[in-house]
């Protein structure tokens, strides 16, 4: 029997599950979310697969899983009652913040509401200065105070903050040890197992949030586990992190904070296997669904990450300047940049007469005026209904209906009369606008970068991604387009396609030319142990276990860092020359300019990753399109392509049809997603299932 690997990814309305087996046949799954207990979708949705299939349980030789439930605790502000112990003076500092606006002249704008209230804030009376010494010590019975008084309190989770920590975590072990004697099984982090790094905002908040969420992520796993064995899929269960890399249950239990973004990750690592096969190595990522649409960045075949980002801020505009709109995490994550545009974005016109399009959402209820469920107010659903691009018989393989009739009604009425348009006129411009905000997105991750679009692939994905992919790409002059198999479920994909990984830092800060070279190899040698030794708990053997080191650094004077790969090897001279170059490129592209020779850098932290390679390719030889269950041919339409070609007759294929390479214009519709292929392109089908677009 052929084994599968599965990968289920929840959100807050699906559930989407994929089946991968060896040979490359697919089979999918999408399910209402079960939003009291999203465990019991995962065991309903792999029910019915094995219902439909005639697969067994032991046909399951992997299971990996992407999930909001730890964001959707923050988000709803459902976690843990939570309790913080810091250094007396920084009872504070999760208010102050770091003084970053995310909406600069916007004086109404008002801070999150932290997560730990202040009465669940205590105090010690210690001192480490920046160097590691020992100022003040802590006494054991002011310890033992904050821990009862947080205990008395009745919290159900407790994070431990002391100033410098990271330099020496005596006094954090202290504590540690006490709240272990005084409150066995209750869960809580110190900062100095959490984020062992420099600025005390960014360590206390990342290690508030850790805490914040353990009880909620850890109850979640272990009913998920319960109901999988139930079922007899008794496999490792392995989380999707915000990195990009899978972690083991009980590792996600402990450190939470890194499965918060774990669904987006997952569609940019599926791309870069993907396209990293078909022969691509720089590409931009393209998710759009209903709400939002997401853009990352994949050169010479590696995704690009950022060392930080926010959650529970809203929608992540593309500018990195303008932030602190929510709770800061200082962990690797993959690099997103999003904007308010998705199906759902309602169409709306200003007072100025000029034509907007979200960033408000009718989301899935009301939903759009074509789905007939309520919707009063025009959407981008609505627009690429008129246009011919969505077929209204034929969403989610015909189970949803559409009313194209009260989607033109409201859109003359809203729209077209009061901006003098024709009807497809209006549409077409609400499209077009759609796709421009995106493009916000897209320019975010390249050209504010200093990378050219014009380099690199579009790689479209999502349940709206493929029908603005060609646009968006005629209008930043990229010539290639790659849609994978299943699109709209592509995030349950990309977790197929990930590596186990685990993510280290810490902070040494040192003049790089005066930088003691056997403490600094000492410290990369421990840390470079620590993981291979986890990978090697996780049962990967000897060959099978890899690591790579990187550095964050700066100019002297400077506040933020950038990372660059650190060589293999002992560090020496020579490689501090390599560093030091490696950094400067790296600035040069990033700000457009290098400093002299003689100007000083500074590394700041230090970090590690360690890879568990898988035993076999995670990308098959060939994906096989699967023709069973796909629908009859259906007779062409008409469907408007802007002013200059108007409106066209237009086939409809299924994507197995583009095993013959095609002409546009055409539209492939699948279960999940539309595919607009527009006149001069042409498209055809990879042996991997993928569609690759040409735009001539």
């Amino acid at each position: 029997m052929t084994g599968f690997r599965v990968g289920v990814d929840i959100g807050g309305t699906f559930t989407d599950i994929v089946f991968l087996g060896a040979d490359g046949k697919i089979h999918t799954k999408k399910i209402s979310s079960s939003v009291e207990d999203y465990a019991q979708a995962i065991a309903d949705g792999l029910d019915q697969v094995f219902g439909e299939t005639g697969l067994q349980a032991s046909a399951v030789e992997e299971l990996r899983h992407g999930t909001t439930v730890a964001s959707n605790a923050i988000l709803e502000g459902k976690g843990a009652l939570t309790g913080l112990i810091t250094t007396k003076g920084f009872r504070d500092i999760l208010e102050i913040r770091n003084l970053r606006m995310p909406r600069l002249y916007d004086l109404a704008w008002e801070k999150p509401v932290p997560l730990v209230e202040r009465h669940l804030r205590v105090v010690v009376d210690e001192r480490v200065n920046a160097q590691g010494g020992i100022d003040k010590p802590l006494d054991p019975k002011d310890a033992e105070r904050a821990v009862d008084e947080l205990l008395a309190r009745k919290v159900e989770a407790i994070a431990v903050c002391l100033i410098h920590s990271y330099a020496n975590p005596e006094h954090e072990l202290m504590i540690k040890e006490i709240i272990g004697k005084k409150a066995p099984g209750l869960p809580f982090c110190i900062s100095f197992e959490v984020l062992p790094e420099i600025k005390e905002y960014e360590r206390t908040s990342t290690t508030t949030i850790n805490a914040y969420i353990m009880p909620i992520v850890a109850s979640y796993l272990a009913s998920l586990r319960k109901k999988l064995d139930d079922a007899g899929v008794t496999v490792p269960l392995l989380l999707m992190q915000s990195n990009g890399g899978l972690t083991t249950a009980d590792e996600a239990a402990r450190l939470p904070m890194n499965i918060i973004e774990s669904g987006p990750a997952a569609g940019v690592i599926g791309a870069q296997a993907l396209a990293r096969a078909g022969g691509l190595p720089n590409i931009v990522t393209f998710d759009m669904g209903g709400t939002t649409a997401k853009a990352s960045l994949v050169e010479n075949g590696e995704v690009t990450r950022s060392i930080e980002y926010q959650v529970g801020g809203g929608i992540m505009m593309g500018s990195r300047l303008l932030t602190g709109a929510g709770y800061m995490l200082k962990v690797p994550a993959i690099d997103l940049a999003e904007v308010g545009a998705g199906g759902g974005s309602i169409v709306w016109i200003d007072a100025g007469g000029s034509l907007q399009i979200g960033p408000q959402s009718a989301g899935a209820d009301p939903g759009p005026v074509c789905y007939d469920t309520g919707g009063t107010k025009p959407t981008v659903t609505d627009a690429n209904v008129l246009l011919g691009y969505i077929n209204p018989h034929y969403l989610v393989g015909g189970e949803l209906k559409l009313d194209a009739s009260k989607a033109r009604a409201v859109f003359e009425d809203r729209i077209a009369k009061p901006l003098g348009l024709s009807v497809e006129h209006a549409a077409y411009g609400a499209h077009q606008i759609a796709a421009s905000n995106m493009i916000r997105a897209i320019k975010s991750v390249s050209t504010e970068r200093g990378r050219d679009p014009r380099e690199y692939a579009l790689f479209a994905f999502g349940g709206s991604g493929p029908i603005f992919s060609a646009g968006m790409a005629r209008e930043l002059r990229m010539k290639r387009i790659m849609v994978p198999p299943s699109p709209g479920l592509f995030s349950s994909f990309g977790l197929l396609y990930a590596d186990v990984e685990h993510h280290y830092s810490r902070t040494f800060r040192h003049l790089l030319r005066k930088i003691d070279l056997g403490e600094l190899n000492r410290i990369w040698d421990q840390m470079v142990d620590g993981a291979l030794d986890q990978l090697a708990v996780d049962g990967f053997s000897e060959g099978k276990r890899q690591v790579r080191r990187t550095a964050s650094m700066h100019y002297q004077g400077q506040t933020f860092e950038l990372t660059v790969p650190v060589p293999d090897g002992p560090i020496d001279e020579k490689a501090v020359a390599v560093l030091e170059e490696s950094f400067s490129r790296e600035h040069e592209r990033t700000y457009g300019h290098r400093a002299g020779a003689d100007e000083p850098l500074e590394l700041v932290n230090m970090q590690v990753v360690g890879y568990g390679v898988s035993e076999r390719s995670r990308v098959p030889d060939r994906i096989l399109a699967t023709k069973a269950g796909e629908a009859a041919p259906l007779p062409p339409r008409q469907v408007y392509f802007g002013p200059e070609a108007g409106w066209q007759e237009t086939p409809i294929l299924r994507r197995s049809d583009l095993e013959t390479p095609r002409q546009g214009p055409c539209i492939v519709e699948e279960y999940d997603a539309t595919v607009v292929i527009p006149p001069d392109s042409k498209a055809e089908l990879d042996t991997y299932g993928n569609i690759l677009i040409d735009l001539l």
